[in-house]
């Protein structure tokens, strides 16, 4: 465990047993399997951003999951998920305003059309510059609705 972010896991984790906070330390230990299986599938150490991806990943299922439950009736399972999800989030970057969304969306189209990028691959070149400067920071959902509200005549 040599990022920080998998070190801060690890040190919540130890806060969470010391505690005695079952749901949370619950929550963080099914961060850290999936960290770890991370890295024995694909034999490596994970860097902070590769990290994110997997918080970002729960993160999103939370959510997904949340729904569906609430959609069901099922309030008490829906607010398990969303307990486990705010304990995920501590782990995510301060999110973006909506100023800097903006910006980076402008920046984002101007750098592509500079690059000389036009049709549809507008969209997803723009994506990627976009997951670079915005990973973690906003939901990448939403991102790509107001994008292509944008690349929209």
């Amino acid at each position: 465990m040599s990022s920080s972010l998998k070190v801060a896991i690890s040190d919540a984790v130890k806060e969470a047993m010391r505690a005695k906070q079952t749901a949370r330390l619950g929550t963080l230990r099914f961060l850290q399997a999936a960290i770890k299986q991370k890295e024995i599938d694909d034999r490596v150490e994970l860097s902070d951003d590769q990290v994110l991806a997997i918080i970002e990943k729960q993160v999103k299922q939370r959510k997904e999951s949340i729904a569906a439950f609430e959609n069901a009736g099922r309030t008490e399972t829906a607010d398990a998920e969303k307990a486990e999800l705010d304990v995920l989030k501590e782990f995510l970057p301060e999110a973006a305003s909506e100023q800097e969304v903006q910006e980076a969306i402008d920046a984002a189209l101007t750098q592509v059309t500079a690059e000389g990028v036009t049709g549809p691959a507008i969209m997803g070149k723009a994506m990627a510059v976009l997951k670079q400067k915005l990973a973690g920071r906003t939901d990448m959902a939403e991102l790509s609705k107001r994008l292509k509200d944008r690349i929209k005549p």
